[in-house]
């Protein structure tokens, strides 16, 4: 009989033994090396899978930063105006305490140089009346030593008014 492929019994059980041999080496091969190379992958991807969610915490956590100091700097703005504006108001209080002070020293100079124009007055006045009475008593000897009547006193009382003027008796 002839032998289709060369197919017999020893041929068969090699090729079976073969198969089971390669099922074995397939068996190792994958404990060895397909399971340490499924874990490796596993294990990146779990921690590639770890990253993204750390990377998204950081994202939310900068962008909560984000927000926290854009609220901080509206607040700052808000101080800085706050700031500005009492500065405003006591440059102001200032301003109106230091006019305030000013008119109040004016008015002080303006009375003390009215009492000192009224001392002078007064001090002309008196320098006046001493002057009346120094030309009073210079008539008075006049006419004591001169024993002159009337109309010769009326005359030297008016030259001496006329001297002395109008107006030093109508202050």
């Amino acid at each position: 009989m002839t032998r289709l492929f060369d197919l017999d019994w020893q041929l068969i059980a090699d090729a079976s033994l073969m198969i089971v041999a390669v099922f074995v080496l397939f068996l190792a091969m994958s404990y060895f090396l397909f399971n340490p190379a499924r874990k490796l992958m596993s294990d990146r991807k779990e921690k590639i899978r770890g990253e993204l969610e750390s990377a998204k915490q950081d994202m939310e956590e900068a962008d909560r930063l984000k927000q926290e100091y854009e609220t901080k700097l509206r607040e700052i703005d808000k101080e800085a105006e706050v700031i500005l504006s009492d500065a405003r108001k006591k440059a102001l209080e200032n301003e109106n305490r230091i006019v305030a002070e000013a008119k109040e020293e004016a008015a002080r100079i303006l009375d003390r140089a009215r009492t000192e124009s009224e001392l002078e007055k007064q001090k002309v006045a008196d320098d006046v009346k001493r002057e009346i009475i120094a030309v009073a008593a210079v008539m008075a000897g006049k006419l004591v030593t001169a024993s002159i009547d009337t109309a010769v006193q009326n005359q030297l009382i008016d030259e001496t008014l006329k001297e002395m003027g109008d107006k030093t008796w109508l202050r």
